[in-house]
């Protein structure tokens, strides 16, 4: 996507959500400026994009996907944004579920011949209190993944797909996680 995007003259792109299509092809979500959408050729004609007076136009886009983009996704990852930084460096941040598979992803893109330089990597460390460990887990794969943006990057099955449960025990955790956090709130506020 990328190198056909550099081929007009578009660069410095953001990509801020990639997806496997039912298709079979990866969905990539670019955030463009305003002039660098009017430069998008009828070839490269978006699937989809944000409604108009949204403040960064943004459009999906579908592609064969590139070996990053299709390594990320098998190994059940969340791509939190992609930076186009030069002509042939790309800048990740994604999140995985597990440690293996994270380091699934990083061998599997230098046994590809990609250069890996890890700038920063964080674990979820769960805190003591208001919510159960498993909704603090829950809530911060949501909140990473976009769960709570608008418009969403994941939505709900997606997301309990990634997470291994069922639509309907994520939907209950959410619920019973924000009214923990809502109770929480209010009774701090009431002291």
């Amino acid at each position: 996507m990328l190198k056909q995007f550099a081929s007009i003259g578009l660069q410095n792109l953001k990509v801020v959500d990639i997806r496997s299509s039912k298709t079979g092809e990866v969905k990539h979500l670019v955030e463009l400026g305003s002039e660098q959408a009017k430069k998008i050729p009828d070839n490269l004609k978006p699937v989809a994009s944000r409604k108009k007076g949204e403040v960064k136009p943004t459009m999906w886009f579908e592609s064969e996907g590139c070996e990053v983009c299709n390594t990320i996704l098998s190994r059940d990852a969340f791509l939190v944004s992609g930076k186009s930084m030069e002509a042939n460096m790309i800048m990740y941040s994604f999140m995985v579920p597990t440690f293996e598979a994270y380091t699934s992803i990083i061998s599997g893109l230098e046994k590809t011949g990609h250069k890996v330089n890890v700038l920063k990597m964080g674990k979820f460390e769960p805190k003591t209190g208001i919510l159960t460990e498993n909704q603090e887990r829950i809530f911060w794969v949501a909140l990473k993944g976009g769960f709570f943006d608008y418009p969403r990057k994941i939505g709900m099955r997606e997301l309990s797909a990634k997470l291994g449960i069922k639509p309907a025990t994520l939907s209950e955790t959410i619920r019973r996680g924000t009214r923990r956090l809502l109770e929480h709130h209010f009774e701090k506020e009431s002291s």
